[in-house]
C-alpha cells in the first residue's frame, strides 16, 4: 500500500513538470463597423473559407468610433472610420497599422480614379482600402410632408433648415443625426460657405441656424434611423444615404404604406468614404489582412451593397449587383449629380472643441 502511494505521488510530481501541450489558438477577427452596413452572409462565408470567426460589434457614430480607440487596447482587429476626419486623424497620429499589401492582392480591383481621391486622407494608400461610399442629406416620406408643407421645396435642404417649413413637418416628426462631425459642414454648404470653415462667425451662423429648427426636432438618431423611417415614426430625417435607401426598401416590404425616397438636397451633398483599417495594437493583423481581402472581391463587395444600399470602390462589382440597386441613381448618382458632392477636411483641434461645443448646445435647446 506504502509503494503503491509512492508509486502515485511520483507520477503526479512527474506531470506537474511534463510539458502540457498548449490547446488550439481560436481564430478570431473582431471587428468594429457601422450598425446594418455589411451582409451577414458574407461573414459566414468568411468563416467557411478561412477558418477565422468573426467577433461584430457595431457603432453609430464617429464619436463613438474615435473615443473607443483613443482609449487604447480596443481589442478590434478592423474598424471602418470615415476618411475625414476620423480615418486621416487616426492615421496621423500613428493610431492605424500601415497596410502590408502583400497580404492584400484583392487592393488591386479598386477604382483607381477613387484611390486617388482618397489619397488627400491617405497620402500613398497606406493605411486603409476604401468600403462602401456614399453621401449626407434627407430621407423623406414625400406623401406626408407634402400633406402639411404643400408648397415645401422637396429637392432642397431647406425643407430641413428652414424653420418655415420645419415648423410644419414637425408633426409627423423630424430625426436629425446625432454627429456634429456630419451635420456642421452640411448646414454650413446650405448657407453658401466653405464646409471647412473654421471662422468664429460661420460656426455662430450654423448654430443660429440649427437653433431656428431645434424646437422641431423630434429626437437625434443616427444607428436607429432606418426604423423611424420605414415605420413611419418619421417622415424627415438627416441621414446617410445608404440607410435612407434601406429604410425605403424595409418600407416596401413591410406593405405599410410607407414610402420613403433620398434627396441629395440642390444646394449640393457631402461626400464620404468609409475605410477598412486595422489599428495599431490590433491582437490580431493577420486575420484583419484576411478579412480586407476576402471583401474585396467583386461578388462579396456586390452583395454588400445589394444587401445596405451603399455603392463600393470595386467597377468589377457593379455587373453583379441587385438591378434594382445599381441601376438607382440614389445608390449610384450620374456625373451630374456628383458634380454638387462635396469633401471635407480635417479642422485644428480649437476648431473641432468649438464645433463640440457648439453642437452640446444645440442638442441640449439651449
Amino acid at each position: 500500500m506504502i509503494l503503491r502511494r509512492l508509486l502515485l505521488l511520483l507520477g503526479a510530481s512527474l506531470l506537474a513538470v511534463m510539458p502540457v501541450a498548449p490547446r488550439a489558438q481560436e481564430r478570431v477577427v473582431n471587428v468594429f463597423n457601422w450598425n446594418d452596413y455589411i451582409d451577414p452572409a458574407m461573414l459566414e462565408r468568411f468563416t467557411r473559407e478561412t477558418g477565422i470567426r468573426v467577433r461584430y460589434d457595431v457603432f453609430d457614430s464617429l464619436e463613438t468610433l474615435e473615443g473607443r480607440l483613443s482609449a487604447g487596447r480596443s481589442g478590434y482587429d478592423i474598424v471602418v472610420p470615415t476618411s475625414e476626419p476620423t480615418f486621416s486623424r487616426l492615421a496621423r497620429v500613428g493610431g492605424l497599422l500601415p497596410l502590408d499589401r502583400a497580404q492584400i492582392p484583392n487592393l488591386a480591383n479598386l477604382d483607381p480614379a477613387l484611390m486617388r481621391q482618397v489619397a488627400s486622407s491617405d497620402p500613398g494608400n497606406r493605411f486603409g482600402a476604401p468600403y462602401l461610399w456614399g453621401t449626407i442629406g434627407l430621407g423623406v416620406n414625400e406623401a406626408r410632408v407634402r400633406a402639411l408643407a404643400p408648397d415645401a421645396p422637396m429637392d432642397s435642404l431647406a425643407l430641413l433648415f428652414d424653420p418655415r417649413h420645419a415648423r410644419r413637418i414637425a408633426r409627423c416628426g423630424i430625426t436629425m443625426m446625432d454627429s456634429a462631425t456630419d451635420v456642421i459642414p452640411t448646414v454650413l454648404r446650405y448657407l453658401g460657405k466653405d464646409p471647412n470653415s473654421t471662422s468664429n462667425d460661420d460656426l455662430r451662423a450654423v448654430e443660429q441656424t440649427l437653433m431656428a429648427i431645434r424646437p422641431h426636432i423630434r429626437n437625434f438618431s443616427t444607428g436607429g434611423v432606418i426604423e423611424a423611417l420605414a415605420s413611419g415614426q418619421t417622415c424627415l430625417a438627416f441621414a446617410y444615404s445608404g440607410d435612407v435607401i434601406q429604410a425605403g426598401a424595409r418600407a416596401t416590404e413591410a406593405k405599410q404604406g410607407v414610402e420613403v425616397r433620398y434627396v441629395a438636397g440642390k444646394e449640393g451633398a457631402q461626400l464620404w468614404f468609409d475605410m477598412l483599417a486595422i489599428p495599431a495594437d490590433a491582437p490580431n493583423p493577420g486575420n484583419a489582412h484576411a478579412f480586407i481581402n476576402f471583401l474585396l472581391q467583386p461578388d462579396v463587395m456586390a452583395a454588400i451593397t445589394t444587401a445596405v444600399g451603399y455603392p463600393n470602390g470595386i467597377p468589377a462589382s457593379r455587373a453583379l449587383v441587385a438591378p434594382e440597386i445599381a441601376n438607382d441613381p440614389a445608390v449610384f448618382p450620374d456625373e451630374a449629380l456628383r458634380a454638387r458632392f462635396f469633401t471635407i477636411g480635417p479642422v485644428p483641434q480649437a476648431a473641432e472643441r468649438a464645433r463640440n461645443r457648439m453642437w452640446a448646445r444645440f442638442k441640449a435647446g439651449r
